[in-house]
């Protein structure tokens, strides 16, 4: 009998012990990570025994890091990431040095040799960036203030990883083991990290969006899906070249692609990819767990995860305390940081070969690492059953979020009080009509109670907070959140679990309008196009135009644009003949309007406009062009 190919078996494996861990493991309130830790304990070495090589496999699943990176610099334009350099590298700074000290003095007074120590604890000061990303985005924390927090810290260990690499050979000669670096290496090494970083910000700016725009013009999906894989292979290959971080380049090349037209296609394109390559990831650390270190020795494995986790989680509360991070998002914050990170393994493999300390030492702080990246998703799910509750009742002192913990009445659920929720609340509050407010931002509701709004802590994309904000009873739910992603998160919830709700949602354009009305959402408004239309508005009076005149164009505009947008609705998943509906539609408005102003003119001598307003051409969606414009670049 024929044996089937390595890398189908073991395909085969990873992807049926994933789909059975991880429904068993959301069904039991513990979350998806933990499902994969667990999926790779049972296949590894330690469990069942169906998979060996797993250094191999953590290797090329720590790619599914480098995407989520990618992804994470394509949400964070140039602009924003120079906005955020003095928490990446102030509070990034604060975090490891703080956290290296502590434990290099534990080290120290458990009477380990300095060199151990010192790398013992510069790599525990690193944290997991793969867990703590993506529990923020579960939970939404990303645009709070611990999450920007969070993530600065996370992006200044990449940078951090880099020098402490560099480090241990240095460490390793001074041991009498290794070969020392001259300065003119030192020089060398420098100056290939520089123009490497050089490399990728100049050719991102000169070279990426001409390429990507010459290969979108084929019009093939999966060579454009293939270009964006190349483009984040390529870069990791070239860090990896240098000795420096991938997911560092990743996520350099992702900011410097973050306010291109290609953003939103790139990551189309990626996000599968990186939550399969994740999850692989995650079972690949389940995989390496070294239990026999952890029997031969279970009182010292158990001090060094105890003592590290518990020195981390001191220096990283006190830190959260000095830059003024809420209250009730510091457990999550501390705990996320706490425990160790992935690029810890490397650090300790690399000083296991420089001969920093031996592989037995090495072994140890690896499973410790590996271990503290297990337990933290099991805290996590304690701390939110049990100590959240407890710490948000003993923190009475402080301004707190009022979080909804009984059921509401009120007919109406507004979901986000930002700019647009705000109003909506205070027509129904000026009339008398109580409402239900829910936002998950801190910051918001300290503004919502200073002007005396009574506003709900919760992330409304919580099937089990919307139970409790009462929507088994009310009339309408708005859905006024920012984030277009999450809205339609919302809008689906309620379609399924509450079908007698009155959806009124709010979308950013006509390509979130018509995934609105995909879930069956018909109450719609397009968040600009209002303003827009009062902008045109005053424009044409400036122009000239009488107002009445200007009042009559910019309805007629508002009706067939309505209009269109129907029309164009039924085709929006058909490229040709959704393109073909809006063109038609706006040059008959265009021709339309054209033969009013001819025959206003011909009654009129003086004609009624301003002289050079003509031209059919001259009238255009621009909402509309810009879906077509997305369109014809897929």
């Amino acid at each position: 009998m024929e044996h089937a190919p390595t890398w189908l078996t073991y395909g085969f494996l990873y992807l049926t012990a994933a789909v059975l861990a991880v429904p068993i493991a959301k069904a039991l309130g513990l979350g998806a990570i933990i499902g994969y830790l667990a999926a790779g304990i049972a296949i590894g070495p330690w469990g069942l025994g169906l998979v060996s090589n797993v250094q191999d496999i953590l290797h090329f699943a720590e790619f599914g890091v480098v995407l989520m990176l990618f992804l994470v610099g394509l949400e964070l334009q140039p602009s924003r990431l120079w906005a955020l350099r003095r928490p990446i590298f102030g509070t990034g700074t604060a975090q490891v040095l703080g956290c290296a000290a502590v434990l290099f003095a534990l080290g120290a007074l458990a009477g380990l040799p300095w060199r151990v120590s010192l790398v013992g604890a510069l790599g525990l000061a690193l944290s997991s960036t793969a867990i703590a990303l993506q529990v923020l985005a579960e939970r939404n924390l990303m645009r709070t203030s611990s999450g920007q927090a969070g993530f600065s810290i996370l992006l200044f260990q990449d940078v951090a990883a880099i020098p402490i690499l560099a480090l241990l050979p240095v460490l390793g000669a001074a041991a009498g083991d290794g070969a020392g670096h001259t300065p003119g290496d030192l020089l060398l090494e420098v100056l290939k990290i520089v123009g490497v970083i050089a490399a990728i910000i100049l050719g991102g700016r000169l070279l990426l969006r001409p390429v990507l725009r010459w290969i979108a013009k084929s019009n093939t999906p999966e060579i454009f899906t293939a270009a964006a894989l190349l483009l984040v292979v390529g870069i990791a290959y070239l860090m990896v070249l240098v000795g420096l971080s991938m997911a560092l380049g990743a996520f350099l090349a992702g900011v410097l692609l973050a306010d291109s037209e290609y953003r939103r296609e790139l990551e189309a394109d990626i996000e599968p990819f990186k939550g399969l390559l994740l999850g692989l990831f995650f079972i690949a650390v389940g995989m390496s767990i070294d239990f026999g270190v952890i029997l031969r020795s279970p009182g010292l494995m158990a001090a060094i995860l105890v003592g590290f986790l518990a020195a981390k989680a001191v220096v990283i509360y006190t830190l959260a305390k000095v830059v003024e991070i809420p209250y009730q998002e510091r457990p999550v914050f501390t705990l996320l940081l706490a425990q160790g990170g992935e690029f810890a393994f490397v650090v300790f493999q690399a000083a296991a070969g420089a001969s920093v300390f031996p592989a037995e030492t090495a072994s140890l702080l690896i499973g410790a690492v590996a271990l503290s990246m297990l337990i933290s998703p099991l805290l996590l799910v304690v701390m939110d059953r049990v100590l959240l509750r407890r710490y948000a009742k003993l923190k009475t002192a402080t301004p707190q979020a009022e979080e909804i913990s009984e059921p509401q009445e009120a007919p109406i659920i507004i979901a986000g009080f930002g700019r647009y929720g705000q109003i909506v609340s205070r027509v129904l509050l000026a009339q008398g009509i109580p409402t239900t407010v829910l936002d998950h931002s801190v910051d918001m509701l300290e503004v919502a109670r200073t002007f005396g709004y009574r506003v709900f802590y919760g992330d409304a994309t919580r099937l089990d907070l919307l139970r409790i904000a009462g929507a088994e009873h009310a009339r309408i739910l708005v859905v006024a959140v920012d984030d277009a992603e999450q809205s339609l998160q919302i809008a689906k919830l309620a379609r399924e679990h509450f079908p007698h709700l009155q959806i009124v949602a709010r979308a950013r354009d006509v390509t979130h309008w018509n995934k609105l009305r995909d879930l069956g959402v018909t109450l719609v408004q397009r968040e600009l196009f209002e303003s827009s239309l009062q902008s045109a508005h005053t424009v044409l009076e400036l122009m000239g135009l009488p107002p009445a005149q200007a009042t009559a164009i910019t309805q007629r505009f508002r009706t067939h644009n309505i209009a269109l947008a129907d029309r164009m609705y039924p085709h929006h998943k058909d490229r040709a003949k959704f393109i073909a509906v809006a063109r038609e539609g706006r040059n008959q408005f265009a021709e339309q309007m054209a033969r009013e102003r001819q025959e206003g003119a011909a009654m009129n001598a003086e004609g009624g406009a301003y002289p050079g307003y003509g031209g059919a051409e001259g009238v255009e969606d621009g909402e509309e062009a810009a879906s077509i414009q997305k369109l014809d670049k897929k």
